[in-house]
């Protein structure tokens, strides 16, 4: 495992530029102090002397036996003086194919007594190569002019092992073909319960609908049934009106407004007389509405503007705005004195109706 690799060339470099001027000055600082050989004030790690209050590095591996791929805790502490640097390795991103790191996890602070401290740094790592790995707990320490890397006196070991798959004592068989499992009620009866619980369900809604329907004096018929036609008078009011909002004189659109009022008029008189006037020529419809009994002004009415209506579509006759005004409103007068007064004898019964009921109330 190679940690570090990024954060210590440069200083152990310089370190080792610098060994042998602190070694040199260690050595004659510790002859002054004890000229009689008493212990120094230095510790030696190998070739390198460390202050005695450096910090001191241990670590631990759990569990120490995994499977391949399996996670453990490794974990790193650490005592030193509150005004001393660590820092603690990094995993993912070193190069290090021996280990991925899952978590990792904060800083912890164990004890504190002083001016001393004992912090504990744990990583959740999965070891992906078998065999026996040798981990030494490392962190990089700084402290006035020494950087250094420390290194713990115990040397972890963990031991990653993997399955041994042989492939020559089995043998390799054909996909099997489909099998056809016998049907089973129990299968569908869930869906058969819930089918006829709902089928209770809208049973119900429907019936507390009829009954509040009784209950109004209407029905289901009434609901669906289709609204009944509107009288041909109406619908020729209507049509009559629509046709004066689009201006079609006032465009030049002399042969589409002639056009629309007398097809205005012959679906009014088919609906009105049973005139067949949808299929029939002007002169026909003429002689046709001879035999019905109406004015005689509203005949001579409906026979000019059918006569101005034919020259206008095949002679190519452009009328005056006042003689196509006085057309539509011959038009609107026809359909106004020939509507059946049965109808207007109803409207004022309605009307009646209405005005009783809201005496009533």
């Amino acid at each position: 495992m190679r940690l570090f690799l990024r954060y210590i060339i440069t200083p152990v470099a310089l370190l080792l530029l610098l060994l042998p001027a602190v070694a040199q000055s260690g050595k004659g600082a510790a002859a002054q102090k004890s000229p009689s050989g008493e212990q120094t004030s230095a510790l030696k790690a190998g070739d390198r002397v460390l202050p005695e209050n450096a910090p001191r590095v241990s670590g631990t591996v759990e569990p120490d036996s995994i499977g391949i791929g399996d996670r453990f805790l490794y974990t790193i502490e650490i005592e030193k003086d509150q005004v001393q640097g660590v820092f603690f390795p990094e995993f993912g991103g070193d190069g290090s194919s021996h280990y991925e790191l899952i978590e990792s996890l904060p800083v912890d602070t164990l004890e504190r007594e002083g001016r001393r401290l004992k912090l504990r740094k744990q990583y959740k790592l999965a070891a992906f190569q078998e065999g026996l790995h040798r981990v030494v707990p490392q962190v990089m320490y700084m402290d006035k002019n020494i950087v250094d890397t420390l290194s713990g006196d115990d040397t972890l070991v963990l031991m990653v092992t993997t399955f041994q798959i042989d492939s020559t004592s089995h043998s390799i068989f054909d996909l099997k073909g489909q099998m056809d499992m016998p049907f089973k009620f129990g299968e569908i009866t869930g869906y058969l319960i819930w089918s006829l619980v709902g089928l209770l369900v809208l049973a119900l809604l429907i019936y507390a609908a009829s009954r509040i329907l009784a209950h109004y004096g209407k029905s289901f018929g009434t609901i669906f049934k289709p609204a009944p036609p509107l009288p041909p008078h109406v619908v020729a009011f209507m049509a009559l009106e629509k046709l004066h909002e689009e201006k079609l004189c006032q465009q030049g659109e002399h042969k589409l407004y002639y056009s629309s009022l007398t097809d205005i008029l012959r679906e009014y008189i088919s609906g009105s007389f049973g005139v067949g006037a949808m299929e029939m020529t002007s002169d026909e419809i003429i002689e046709a509405m001879r035999g019905v009994e109406i004015a005689s002004k509203q005949k001579m009415d409906l026979t000019e503007i059918l006569r101005d209506a034919d020259l206008v579509k095949f002679a190519k006759a452009e009328p005056e705005s006042e003689q196509s005004e006085d057309a539509y409103r011959k038009a609107w007068e026809f359909v106004s004195q020939t509507k059946p007064q049965e109808v207007e004898e109803d409207e004022d019964a309605v009307e009646e109706k209405a005005q009783k009921e809201a005496q009533k109330s």
